[in-house]
């Protein structure tokens, strides 16, 4: 890849991705280049579909459409990303099945705003998170790629899940999309119109409390699975799963909160958790006792680790 492509794709994801791209920072050199290009193509397809106030479906899709053929090379690339992710999906033998389901997913966005079941939503999760997951075990060159790539693909699909929870007020106002499943919705009486109306109540809280620990869950299968990438990549994804939890402590300091404002991590609050994060990994080399020692989700085991005060912040539990 030439430095410029490298270069085009990093002002992307520094532009659009501020947390991602604090971890993105610690990864080594063969395998940052590479994420910065793979994020900028992530973007380039979700910005087709978010950002398209006013443009007609099927001008998304065929949008869509000439994305997929630049990135699969059946046509030459139009701009220096596509022609970097290319140039990796290439050396890292990416397989194009990897390249359509994504695409697949992106277009399901067009015209798809509501989620019945989990079920459903894991479904599309399938073509944008853990899609994502694979490209990305990919470009690290995991010893037994096998064994990584199911654990990279929770983690991948517990990213997606906290910015779908941190993002349900951008998400209605903006896009008229509601990703939390109606089923849970419906289970604690949140009826699609109240969410619309951005009416906060107790029942909305029952069911942002229930969609936190399902995505909790995917964290742990997720972080358990670091172990098993190149050495000189886990601290890096490690940070990355506690900056993408730490919205968890955020939403409940808020009281289960995003109708009224969109919770987001401080430059300062980022630091922190880095610089936690490396105190404890310099004594423990073991990813998941760290993150369940800094990270916010609760462990699995409510008799070990920490647990959340009434403000929202992590306190062991003795």
């Amino acid at each position: 890849m030439q430095q410029e492509h490298i270069d085009a794709s990093k002002q992307i994801q520094r532009r659009t991705g501020k947390t991602f791209y604090l971890a993105t920072k610690f990864l080594p050199q063969r395998v940052r280049h590479a994420t910065h290009v793979l994020y900028a193509f992530f973007r380039i397809a979700d910005e087709i579909v978010d950002d398209a106030d006013g443009v007609p479906p099927e001008t998304q899709r065929a949008e869509l459409e000439s994305l997929r053929a630049q990135a699969l090379g059946e046509t030459e690339p139009e701009d220096p990303v596509l022609e970097a992710f290319r140039t990796l999906c290439e050396r890292y033998e990416i397989p194009d099945e990897e390249i359509n389901v994504f695409i697949d997913a992106m277009a399901t966005d067009i015209t798809k705003s509501r989620y019945e079941t989990a079920a459903e939503l894991d479904d599309y999760m399938r073509g944008s998170a853990a899609a994502v997951g694979v490209m990305m075990t990919a470009i690290m060159e995991p010893e037994f790629p096998e064994t990584a790539r199911p654990h990279a693909i929770k983690l991948g699909e517990a990213f997606q899940l906290t910015n779908f929870l941190r993002d349900v007020r951008e998400d209605i106002l903006d896009r008229d999309r509601i990703y939390l499943p109606e089923e849970t919705l419906r289970k604690h009486g949140v009826s699609d119109a109240q969410i619309e109306a951005l009416e906060f109540d107790d029942s909305f809280a029952a069911a942002m409390a229930e969609e936190l620990q399902r995505t909790e869950a995917r964290y742990r299968a997720g972080v358990a699975g670091i172990r098993y990438l190149p050495d000189d990549c886990q601290f890096p994804v490690l940070v990355a799963a506690v900056l993408y939890a730490e919205h968890h402590a955020l939403i409940r300091a808020q009281g289960y909160d995003v109708l009224t404002s969109e919770p987001s991590l401080s430059t300062a609050r980022k630091l922190r958790c880095v610089l936690q994060t490396r105190w404890h990994w310099q004594w423990n080399r073991d990813p998941e006792a760290v993150f369940q020692r800094v990270s916010a989700v609760p462990a699995a085991d409510a008799s070990r680790g920490t647990r959340h005060n009434e403000h929202g912040e992590r306190t062991p539990i003795q």
